[in-house]
């Protein structure tokens, strides 16, 4: 074992993972990153072709984002947020509201994507209590949802793997059955269907909407639920559903924006504005812990009063508005225009999905390759005609992706189901050389 490793278990509890496992396979020390790569402190290359996490928006160690971030930090690192201001962070807010979908203008910062969610969670609370309908104090949300790990994020999500033992903790949420595209229960397909699958928010609705103060979505891809993807249709449906109901719609942004579905943001596809939208991640780039709480002049107006009414937004986190990580997020979106990132991004994704089709469409354990922007997901069955998975006790997609590292490419299944997240910026070699090691990996695994 690596030395750095060995230092590492002894003193180091790792984020969502089951400690035994490193036993076997220790954590792998980086030295440093250049775009879609990783580097070793044995020099061995791995490529990052699931971004880190969904977060590496423009490749590591991009010199625009570390130029700014050094600019910055010899001007200001950080300062309290409540009452005071700076440049970086009112820039940014001016850059954003250009791109968000149509009727989002205030922005409440926060440190990180569950953070962002629960602000949401408590800005749709407190909104509905102080418009006159203090009834509405539950949420509704689809099954299959993941929206963080603290513990509002976790009773509006609906994965038992982060959420069942806390059940005794969380609010009682109403789920929503999320549309499953590949396993259709009305025999549709995604790119034809009239979003048939849609009856069970409208009977929810229809029941629950007048206790419920707001919805919260992953916008066309539901991620750890295994990377579904379902129409934009069923957000203009659920947007109509709403208005009717006075529900709130927020978006959870946190994966799906800054151009990873294709557009800048999953709700453009839809041509509908969501009432709140979370985003993180991919909005500094991955260099630094940030997050953003987006919002219409309508929500914010019900909580402007004189101090003494009681109506304030008494929520914050210690690290808003960080200098750093503005400095960052607004260096990735001088980059985004002027580089023209989405633009290349779509042609590339047409090419990967094109190679990916190629090389797995035809095998035997392939159920599904669907994709939305550069994000492929191929979801791996023991039957192809009966779309039977493979026990989980069997652990196909994490021998695969043990075999992936052996060979220099990093893909953290979802269960097994093998994704495709790469930074935007991934060039045409880097993504051909992931698709052989992709296929060299599942063929050692489950035969080619």
């Amino acid at each position: 074992m690596n030395a750095l490793a060995a230092r590492d278990l002894k003193h180091i509890w790792h984020p969502c993972s089951q400690m035994k496992d490193y036993e076997e396979l220790p954590p792998i020390p980086i030295r440093e990153g250049r775009g879609v790569y990783l580097y070793g402190y044995d020099g061995k290359e791995y490529i990052d072709i699931v971004s880190s996490w969904w977060c590496n928006l423009l490749g590591h160690c991009h010199p625009a984002v570390n130029a700014a971030v050094k600019e910055q930090i010899d001007r200001l690192e950080h300062v309290i947020f409540a009452n005071f201001t700076h440049e970086p962070a009112v820039r940014l807010c001016e850059e954003l509201a250009e791109i968000m979908p149509p009727g989002l203008s205030k922005f409440n910062f926060s440190d990180n994507g569950s953070a962002s969610v629960e602000c949401a969670l408590k800005m749709s609370f407190q909104y509905q209590h102080q418009s006159g309908h203090p009834e509405k104090r539950r949420f509704l949300c689809l099954s299959e949802g993941y929206h963080g790990e603290t513990i509002g994020a976790l009773s509006v999500g609906a994965m038992d793997l982060y959420a069942k033992i806390y059940k005794p903790m969380l609010m009682e949420t109403v789920r929503v059955e999320a549309p499953d595209c590949y396993r259709c229960k009305y025999g549709q397909r995604r790119d034809s269907c009239s979003c048939e699958c849609f009856a069970d928010a409208e009977e929810k609705f229809a029941r629950h909407a007048r206790e419920c103060c707001a919805i919260i979505v992953e916008p066309l891809l539901q991620g750890s639920a295994g990377m579904r993807i379902y129409p934009p249709l069923y957000l203009k449906k659920l947007r109509a559903l709403c208005d009717r109901y006075n529900v709130l719609l927020i978006a959870d942004e946190i994966a799906t924006g800054f151009g990873r579905t294709g557009k800048m943001f999953a709700f453009d596809h839809a041509g509908v504005s969501p009432d709140i939208m979370c985003i993180s991640k991919g909005l500094t780039g991955g260099y630094l812990p940030m997050a953003v709480t987006v919002v219409t002049d309508t929500i914010y107006d019900a909580f402007y009063d004189d101090y003494n009414k009681g109506r304030a937004f008494m929520h914050s986190h210690t690290y808003s508005g960080n200098p750093l990580g503005c400095a960052a997020a607004l260096a990735v979106q001088r980059v985004l225009r002027e580089d023209r990132v989405l633009e290349g991004a779509a042609a590339r994704a047409v090419e990967l999905h094109a190679m990916l089709e190629e090389h797995f469409a035809g095998h035997h354990n392939v159920g599904e390759i669907r994709h939305i922007g550069l994000i492929n997901a191929i979801e791996l069955v023991r039957d192809v005609k009966t779309k039977e998975p493979f026990p989980a006790r069997e652990r196909t997609g994490y021998r695969i992706y043990k075999k992936a590292l052996e060979l220099g490419l990093i893909l953290r299944p979802l269960g097994d189901v093998i994704y495709f997240n790469p930074p935007l910026t991934i060039g045409a070699e880097a993504a051909a050389r992931a698709v052989k090691l992709c296929e060299e990996a599942v063929a050692s695994v489950l035969g080619g």
